[in-house]
């Protein structure tokens, strides 16, 4: 078995019921990695998996990038495996910036780490800004791959596993969604 699907299910952070998820779509399951990254254990044998896919990728990682707030933890364990600097993004007025005196250098190799990747949308909102920066972004990574892809918009992304879990639009939910109330348990409100 992927020992990160077993991690993610002794931690409980694989959830079933009814879920609306932060795109507007609605599923049957939910990965909550926050469940994950609680146990500082489980979240650095992740975030090695993550370094050691990195390695064997070739690519050459300067610093990571955590957009906020589900990239932050493992942003730094992936950081602590591959022996470079984490960092994080976060939101001001809804717009993903850098604060807290964080820098990120021109020509700097940069790596943006997330929890869960399903469309990638937080992650280039950190591409635009680490690219603001004169930082080249080199891949995305994630402990959860829920895209389906191996490359977003021209970037790789490397992921400790992949998960397929459908989604529904909300005018096509399947009869046993219809009555049951959605829970929202996303970070973007």
């Amino acid at each position: 078995m992927d020992r990160t699907i077993e991690l993610l299910k002794k931690s409980d952070a694989l959830l079933e019921g009814h879920f609306l998820l932060s795109s507007g779509k609605h599923s049957k399951k939910y990965i909550q990695c926050a469940k994950l990254i609680e146990n500082p254990v489980y979240c650095e044998e992740v975030a090695k998996i993550i370094a050691e896919k990195i390695k064997e990728s070739g690519i050459k990682v300067d610093l990571c990038v955590g957009p906020a707030m589900g990239g932050i933890i493992i942003a730094y364990e992936v950081a602590r495996a591959l022996g470079v600097n984490a960092i994080f993004t976060e939101r001001v007025d809804n717009i993903m910036t850098l604060r807290r005196g964080f820098e990120i250098k021109e020509e700097m190799n940069v790596i943006i780490v997330e929890d869960v990747v399903t469309t990638g949308k937080s992650s280039f909102e950190t591409v635009d800004v680490i690219e603001s920066f004169g930082g080249k972004v080199k891949a995305l990574t994630s402990i959860v791959n829920r895209s389906g892809k191996d490359e977003i918009n021209g970037l790789k992304l490397i992921s400790a596993t992949q998960v397929q879990i459908d989604t529904f639009d909300p005018d096509n939910l399947p009869d046993d969604l219809k009555d049951t109330p959605a829970v929202k348990p996303g970070s973007r409100k």
